[in-house]
């Protein structure tokens, strides 16, 4: 569902990502670890196709992203750090505008319905968003992709700032999806909530992809000293 084939994006002599192979399945949930200028978010933003490669190619659903841009985007859900929703309208307006861009015009009623399972209370539908906090944004971001039948979902570092238990309600949505059959890729640095969520785990350093794991294979402990030797923590993990 989604795909990159050594794809490689560079600014003059700096190398952001350097020959990234990276899959992932329908059903999947998979955490990219790393520090800041790891690759992470341009792995996203070219799967997006908001940035050119260097080389290499990204596909959606067996799509090319940047021979079928506004195709991708279709199928494609988007969840960055800090969402960007209509201020003044309610939660249920901005699901009605979002998922009419989208090409779904959908009575209330379905509107409300995907709210409630992306976890938002009742009372919230018809308040404006400027007084939402940053994990009932988040929850609208879910209703979105639900109301576009999102096969696929990129996720840009979206528990930065959230407190455990908004974080903890954020990763239940995701398995809600990933039963629903949707393909995720979330950027983060919680090794805690990639090891809660995921069902495969990739580090970055330096624009490349050093080490993958199976969620399941790897305990908590041994994937902070794995990402730890991976960034050369030596003091860390010694």
């Amino acid at each position: 569902m989604i795909r990159t084939n050594n794809l490689t994006k560079k600014y003059d002599q700096l190398v952001a990502l350097d020959q990234l192979n990276l899959t992932v399945e329908q059903g999947d949930i998979y955490c990219l670890l790393g520090a800041n200028g790891a690759g992470k978010t341009t792995t996203i933003n070219l799967l997006l196709g908001f940035i050119a490669p260097t080389s290499g190619s990204a596909h959606i659903d067996g799509m090319n992203v940047f021979e079928n841009n506004k195709a991708t985007k279709k199928v494609l859900a988007y969840i960055p750090e800090n969402l960007m929703l209509y201020p003044s309208l309610t939660a249920l307006e901005n699901l009605d505008y979002f998922s009419g861009i989208a090409g779904k015009k959908l009575p209330a009623s379905q509107l409300k319905t995907y709210l409630t399972e992306a976890g938002l209370q009742e009372e919230a539908f018809k308040k404006r968003i400027s007084t939402f906090s940053k994990g009932m944004r988040q929850k609208v971001g879910i209703a979105i992709a639900l109301a576009k039948d999102a096969k696929a979902l990129l996720l840009d570092e979206p528990t930065s700032g959230l407190d455990p238990k908004a974080s903890n309600e954020f990763g239940q949505l995701l398995q809600k999806l990933r039963e629903k059959g949707v393909a995720t890729l979330m950027a983060t640095h919680d090794l805690f909530r990639a090891k809660e969520v995921a069902t495969h785990i990739g580090i970055m350093k330096d624009g490349q992809l050093k080490q993958q794991f199976t969620a399941d294979d790897i305990s908590l402990s041994k994937l902070e000293r794995a990402y730890l030797e991976t960034m050369n923590y030596k003091e860390q993990v010694s």
